[in-house]
C-alpha cells in the first residue's frame, strides 16, 4: 500500500437524508503521516465525516502550514472557514465534509465517495482508469438539475409552483445522476463550446477543445491537446494532437458487452461520422463514413496495393485478411473502404495529421 492518499474537502448538498451532490476543494495527495497529525477522528479506509464549524477552522490552520496541499487548496479552505456557519436553507441541508481515499482501486460505497472521484478526474489528480468507479451508479441518486441546485424529481412540480407564485422561473437543465462539468470545475487550458456536452467526471488535458457536438463521458477523456467534435465514451482516452471529427463515435464500455478498453494515441484522425471499437496507436487515421468493429474482417496491403500478412511480409490475395481486433493498438495505419468492392483496407499512413496550434492555445 502507498504511504500515499487522497482527500478532498467539499460541500454536500442533501435532501432527506439524499445526497444530492458534493462541490469539492481541489482534492490533494497528501502523506499518511501528515494526515494523522489533522487531529480528527478519519476513517481508516476509504470514506468520509461531517466536520462542524470549530472543526473546520482548526483544519484550516493545519493545511494552511503545509507545502504540499496547493493554493488554490488552501484558498478555497480559508474562504470556506471564514464564512458563516452552513446549515439549511429553504430547500437543501447543507454541510462539509471531509473524503479520505485509502485505495483507489476498490468500488464505490457512497454518493460522497462518486462526487470524489469524479472530482480527482477533472481536477487531473488522476487519469481515466487510475481508479474505481465500480458501483457509482448505484450510489448516486437520480437529480433534477435546476439554476435552484440540484432538487429530487419528484420535487420540481412543487418547487415550480412556488417559483412561479414569486414571479420566477424555475428552470431544469437535464434529469440524471451525474451534473455538467462546466458547474463545478473549469479545467485550465481548454475550450467547452457548449457546456452541456461535458459530464462531471471527464479528464481534459491542456489544449483541449470540445466543439458543439463533441460529447465527453465521465472516466474518459484527453491527455492534451485535440479537437473533439465527437463522441468520447466513458473508459476512452485520447491522445495528443489527436481529432474526433465531427460525428465520429467510440465505442465505450458501459453498455453493448464491450469489454475492450479504448485508447487513441498521439496524432491520430477519426473521420467525420467514423467510429472504432478497437484501439489506436500513434499516427492513425479511419476515414470518414467507416466504423470499425472489433470483429470486421480487414484486408491488409503495403504502400504499393499488395497483399500483406500482420508482420508485413508478402501473401497470396485472401491470405492478408484479419480480423480488426488484431490490429488494435497498431501504430502508422490508414483504414479506408474500396468504394468499388466494399472491402474495407488497412494500409501503412504515410500522412500523419498536424493540428492547427492556435485553435488550442487556450
Amino acid at each position: 500500500m502507498t504511504n500515499q492518499l487522497m482527500f478532498g474537502i467539499g460541500i454536500r448538498r442533501c435532501r432527506d437524508l439524499k445526497t444530492l451532490d458534493v462541490i469539492f476543494l481541489p482534492p490533494q495527495s497528501i502523506n499518511r503521516e501528515d494526515l494523522d497529525r489533522i487531529g480528527l477522528d478519519l476513517p481508516g479506509e476509504n470514506g468520509f465525516i461531517s466536520i462542524s464549524k470549530e472543526q473546520l477552522t482548526s483544519v484550516n490552520l493545519f493545511f494552511s502550514s503545509l507545502s504540499s496541499i496547493s493554493t488554490e487548496f488552501k484558498d478555497g479552505l480559508k474562504q470556506l472557514a471564514h464564512s458563516p456557519q452552513s446549515g439549511a436553507n429553504s430547500y437543501h441541508d447543507i454541510d462539509t465534509i471531509l473524503m479520505v481515499l485509502h485505495d483507489p482501486s476498490l468500488p464505490v460505497e457512497s454518493s460522497e465517495e462518486a462526487y470524489f472521484k469524479l472530482h480527482c478526474l477533472s481536477f487531473r489528480l488522476s487519469k481515466p482508469h487510475q481508479l474505481s468507479l465500480e458501483g457509482a451508479f448505484g450510489q448516486l441518486n437520480n437529480v433534477a438539475w435546476s439554476n435552484l441546485g440540484p432538487l429530487l424529481p419528484e420535487d420540481v412540480p412543487q418547487i415550480r409552483l412556488a417559483s412561479l407564485l414569486k414571479g420566477e422561473n424555475l428552470q431544469i437543465s437535464h434529469i440524471d445522476k451525474f451534473p455538467y462539468l462546466v458547474n463545478y470545475h473549469l479545467p485550465s487550458g481548454v475550450r467547452i463550446a457548449s457546456g452541456n456536452r461535458v459530464r462531471l467526471g471527464a479528464y481534459l488535458g491542456e489544449g483541449t477543445t470540445v466543439m458543439p457536438a463533441g460529447f465527453v463521458n465521465f472516466n474518459a477523456g484527453s491527455s492534451g491537446t485535440a479537437m473533439i467534435e465527437g463522441r468520447v465514451s466513458a473508459g476512452v482516452f485520447i491522445g495528443d494532437s489527436t481529432d474526433i471529427g465531427g460525428g465520429a463515435s467510440i465505442m465505450g464500455t458501459l453498455s453493448g458487452g464491450n469489454e475492450h478498453v479504448i485508447e487513441i494515441k498521439e496524432n491520430c484522425l477519426l473521420g467525420a461520422n467514423a467510429g472504432i471499437g478497437i484501439s489506436l496507436g500513434t499516427g492513425c487515421t479511419v476515414e470518414a463514413g467507416l466504423y470499425i468493429t472489433a470483429g470486421m474482417k480487414i484486408a491488409m496491403v503495403d504502400s504499393q496495393g499488395q497483399p500483406v500478412d500482420l508482420m508485413g511480409n508478402p501473401v497470396a490475395d485472401g491470405n492478408n485478411i484479419v480480423k480488426a481486433i488484431e490490429l488494435s493498438g497498431r501504430e502508422h495505419y490508414l483504414f479506408i473502404r474500396d468504394s468499388r468492392t466494399g472491402q474495407i483496407i488497412c494500409r501503412p499512413n504515410t500522412k500523419v495529421i498536424e493540428l492547427n496550434q492556435s485553435l488550442h492555445t487556450n
